[in-house]
Order: C-alpha cells, then structure tokens, then sequence
C-alpha cells in the first residue's frame, strides 16, 4: 500500500477540507472523517448535504455507491469465515477497494481452516494494507479538515482527487468488460449531469450495471462427457 499511499492522501485532504468548506461543523467533520471510511460515498454525500437533500436521497446514493463492497465481502467469505463476527466486522469496515485488489492477487484461493500459519499470513497480510490504508486517509482528511480555513479550494485540492481517483480505476481496469464499464459510466455521468442533487452518479451506475450484465457471457455448459462423469 505505501506506493499508492500518496494518492490516498491527496484524496484524503481534498475530502477533508471539503467537508468544512460545505459548511459541516468541526465536530462533524472529524466524526465522519473517522467512521465513514469510504471516500467516494463521502464525496458523493457531501453536496447532497449542502444542498438540503432529502435523507433518503443522501442514503441511496451512499449506498449504490458503494454497493461494489458487497460483491468483495461474497469475494471474501470463503477467507475469513473462520474468524468471530466481531472480527470480520472490523476487517469489514478497514477493507477498501486497494486493499481488497491486493490481497485477492497476493491470495488468490483461500487456505484449509487448519492451516494456522496460512491463516496467520493472510490476516497478516490484510491487517498492514488495511493499517497503511486507514492512516493515509484519516490522517489525511483530519489534517485537511484542521487546515480548511488556510487552504484556498482553487490551489487544485479537487483535481489532486480526481487524479488520485483516476489511478485507482486505471489499475482496476484489468479486463475489456471493467474498461467498457468504466467508459460506459462516465459517458452517462456526463450526459446526466444536468440532473439536480448529483443523480447523475445513480444513472451513471445503473447504465454501466445493465450494459455490463448484457454483455457479460455465461459460462460455457458441460460437454455431455463431463456431465457422465
């Protein structure tokens, strides 16, 4: 995580000074900083916020934002199945999507439930990403919420972000399905921007959503020989 560290922070201080500049209070502004771990659904949440959105509206686009959460934590099952429920929760809540991509390709199969010092590795593993991951962003957004005030918006905080975002679906997009996806949204986001209260985001989800699963072929049937075995 320490190579991709930089960009989290950048990301991380734009958000926090974002949050104050929108008009948040301190003690707001620090407690999401620190219990809402998840950039993108704060950024999207932010000026629905400020705008006097409806609840509803705020929740919904926190959710379909980070709904992709759900198809790791399915990803995940199989690894951490073994742990409590009050273990899995906090590994829960410190993965992110960098985290999550690195672990999957340095463990790509989970091991056997009695093989102590796999399982030792893998937590190991997962633990320093998810560590590295939370300080830069945290440490970030709180010090980007304490320098608010002293820091003008127009020093290119939000383009640091957006560069940040952009190297983050670079090394995501591994696949010709990920790129149509990611091509896909952002074509609709532009075209829905018109849209009040940033419901350009939920269009822009639900298109690539739907173009994605019509494309996406279904796996190749059994030939009647495997079937028989």
């Amino acid at each position: 995580m320490a190579p991709v560290a930089a960009g989290t922070a950048a990301w991380g201080l734009m958000t926090g000074v974002a949050m104050v500049k929108s008009g948040m209070s301190l003690f707001e502004a620090v407690l999401m900083g620190v219990i809402v771990f998840a950039g993108s659904s704060q950024l999207a949440a932010v000026p629905l916020i400020l705008a006097g959105a409806p609840m509803w509206v705020i929740l919904a686009t926190a959710f379909c934002v980070n709904l992709r959460f759900a198809v790791f934590s399915a990803h995940l099952r199989p690894y951490f199945m073994h742990q409590p429920l009050w273990r899995r929760l906090i590994s829960g809540y410190f993965t992110a999507d960098l985290t999550y991509v690195m672990f999957t390709n340095r463990h790509p199969h989970p091991v056997p439930p009695d093989d102590a010092a796999a399982l030792r590795a893998q937590e190991a593993y997962l633990a320093g990403n998810c560590a590295m991951g939370w300080f830069s962003w945290v440490g970030a957004s709180l010090l980007g919420i304490a320098l608010a005030n002293a820091i003008p918006m127009h020093w290119g905080l939000g383009f640091a972000g957006i560069l940040a975002l952009f190297g983050i679906l670079c090394s995501l997009a591994s696949s010709r399905l990920r790129v149509i996806s990611a091509g896909v949204a952002s074509a609709a986001a532009v075209a829905a921007f018109a849209l009040p209260l940033k419901l350009n985001i939920l269009v822009a989800i639900a298109a690539a959503v739907a173009v994605c699963l019509m494309l996406e072929k279904p796996g190749a049937p059994p030939s009647k020989a495997e079937g028989a075995a």
